[in-house]
């Protein structure tokens, strides 16, 4: 049995690939090869799973939950819709703006006060990077997904968005 991280599932498409904690190639995953059921499958999501060799690549067979316990084997829900916040209302001029119109000061809240803003743990980021990742870029290879990933969790660290 190979250990791996989905990175990415199409439903309806009923495909997508799992990255091996190996590292290496990524697996071809198809949904008549899964053990469990298909709506638990999300990029993220721990598995284990057989190889074979598919003809056009390597293919995951008997893919299951891995039997990993802990902190680690812990993958947090995506965000529901009601959670995900609109993006503010930049004029032509960059200068940030309220939904009253008045100009607002980038480092300061419309009341004046410091902006506060959540601190992540190094999962939480990564996990939330990753989803942004996935819908921005479907056609990125989980190589290049993880390398940007590392990047930006540096970045998140630097200027602390994310726990180090």
């Amino acid at each position: 049995m190979i250990s791996g991280r989905v990175v990415r599932f199409d439903g309806t498409r009923g495909y997508g690939f799992i990255a091996p904690e190996s590292g290496g190639e990524d697996v071809f995953l198809h949904v008549n090869d899964l053990l469990i059921p298909e709506t638990e499958v999300r990029p993220g999501l721990r598995v284990e799973f057989e190889v074979e060799d598919g003809g056009r690549g390597l293919k995951a067979s008997s893919v299951r939950h891995s039997t990993q316990t802990g902190h680690e084997a812990a993958v947090p829900a995506a965000p529901t819709p009601a959670s995900v916040v609109p993006a503010p209302v930049v004029p032509a001029d960059g200068a940030p703006v309220s939904s009253g119109a008045e100009r607002v000061d980038p480092g300061k809240t419309a009341g004046g006060e410091e902006p506060m803003c959540d601190v992540l743990t190094s999962e939480e980021f990564t996990s939330e990077v990753t989803e942004v990742l996935l819908k921005a870029g479907p056609w990125l290879t989980a190589a290049q997904l993880l390398e940007i990933r590392h990047e930006l969790l540096k970045f998140g660290e630097k200027h602390g968005w994310s726990e180090a």
